[in-house]
């Protein structure tokens, strides 16, 4: 029907059609697929969910006389420090290790302030905040700095970005507590004896629920990150497009992942935010979207899923096993109205995702693509559709440790 080309330069003049994909699934409803098909040039979707397997790229500067960091602490967090000198990588869920960082600054920090990691101190660079650095270093004859305390913002290092090895699963479990214990976990709180149900798919807004067989999604794509432009960088880790299916081609559980990059010195600490699970750790909270561009009928087709449509495995993590036994698949309809049914009982259920950011990431995107502000990118290559998942143990025997 069109071309990305078409539609970028429908957007340059400010004449294309764009709708959240909650609004093109309401219009589907009134007008059927082929109509809206033809009407709509663009499709929004959006979440706002914690991602833990994200982290930052930073270049810190060269020093006078120059440093080969091989330790390094950003308030206290360790960032990984094996590329080059002054490279760093600043995992958001690395939690702060005050001991390591001097008694000085362990003696400031109150209870509370330990409750921080990586994603606290991303967001605090977005936001344009100071962070203390302290690094070791490797001495050399081209690098003979031992050591060094400074701080740092992101107007004053090189590179600051986003580069996250796993963002955006296609779908996702709830999970539940069968046992007699409360349980912490990466969900949040579990309570014994199926006191609660967690889930953190957004469902039929989700992203990569509404372009399930990757069509339209692929390296290169250019997205909403963070309140800034990014792109597909690559399949994410754990991707795993095998997943078992519906007929309307959207998986039943943990399918499809992306790795995400993006410049975070234009991001928008509104967007970008650090979070703790209690007896967990630390994650971050981020806002992420992406344009479906309508090039068929097709597209729209399966943007129209509805919540009822769409099913997750309730998982028991009572069980402390890499495979736990499940309680079936509930429909995200059910997700949604609060309570689900397990073995009979009823169960409040709570989502991990905000469901109102996620559709503020959705509408800001559709203001950014109809002002011209945001245009779309053609994928340089598909995402791989044939990625098996590898479990460790099922290596164990084939491993000789001689």
């Amino acid at each position: 029907m069109r071309t990305i080309a078409e539609i970028n330069d429908k957007i340059q003049r400010q004449q294309v059609v764009v709708c959240t994909v909650e609004e093109v699934k309401a219009r589907v409803k009134e007008q059927g697929v082929a109509r809206v098909a033809q009407e709509v040039d663009v499709v929004t979707t959006g979440t706002f969910e914690p991602m833990e397997a994200s982290g930052a790229m930073l270049n810190i500067g060269h020093t006078d006389p120059p440093i080969k960091i091989r330790q390094c602490w950003m308030d206290g967090v360790p960032a990984y420090s094996g590329f080059g000198a002054v490279d760093l990588y600043l995992g958001a869920s690395q939690m702060a290790d005050y001991e390591a960082d001097g008694e000085e600054l362990r003696d400031k920090m109150r209870a509370p302030q330990r409750e921080r990691g990586g994603g606290h101190v991303i967001a605090d660079l977005i936001a344009g905040k100071a962070v203390r650095l302290r690094a070791i270093g490797q001495v050399t004859d081209c690098y003979p700095r031992a050591s060094l305390e400074t701080t740092i913002t992101r107007d004053t290092i090189n590179q600051f970005y986003l580069y996250n090895p796993r963002n955006l699963y296609q779908n996702f479990i709830v999970g539940v507590n069968g046992g007699d214990r409360p349980l912490f976990t990466y969900l949040g709180p579990l309570q014994p004896r199926l006191g609660n149900a967690v889930y953190s798919n957004t469902g039929s807004i989700s992203p990569l629920l509404n372009d399930p067989d990757l069509n339209v999604v692929g390296i290169g794509t250019r997205i909403f990150l963070g309140g800034g432009i990014g792109y597909v960088a690559w399949e994410g880790t754990q991707h795993f497009p095998l997943q078992k299916r519906l007929p309307n081609h959207t998986p039943i559980g943990p399918a499809a992942t992306l790795a995400l990059v993006g410049d975070a010195k234009h991001m928008d600490p509104f967007w970008v935010r650090g979070c703790y699970f209690k007896s967990y750790g630390a994650s971050l909270m981020l806002g992420v979207g992406i344009p479906l561009p309508v090039l068929n009928e097709t597209v729209v087709e399966r943007c129209a899923v509805q919540d009822d449509e769409l099913v997750a495995p309730v998982v028991d993590f009572s069980i402390p096993r890499r495979v736990r036994p499940t309680f079936g698949l509930v429909s995200y309809a059910q997700l949604k109205s609060g309570r689900i049914l397990i073995d009979g009982r009823s169960v409040r259920v709570a989502p991990l995702a905000s469901m109102y950011l996620s559709r503020r990431v959705a509408e800001t995107l559709k203001q950014w693509i109809t002002t011209g502000d945001f245009t779309l990118t053609e994928a340089i290559a598909p995402l791989p559709m044939d990625r098996t998942f590898i479990a460790q143990d099922s290596l164990g025997a084939q491993i000789s440790l001689d």
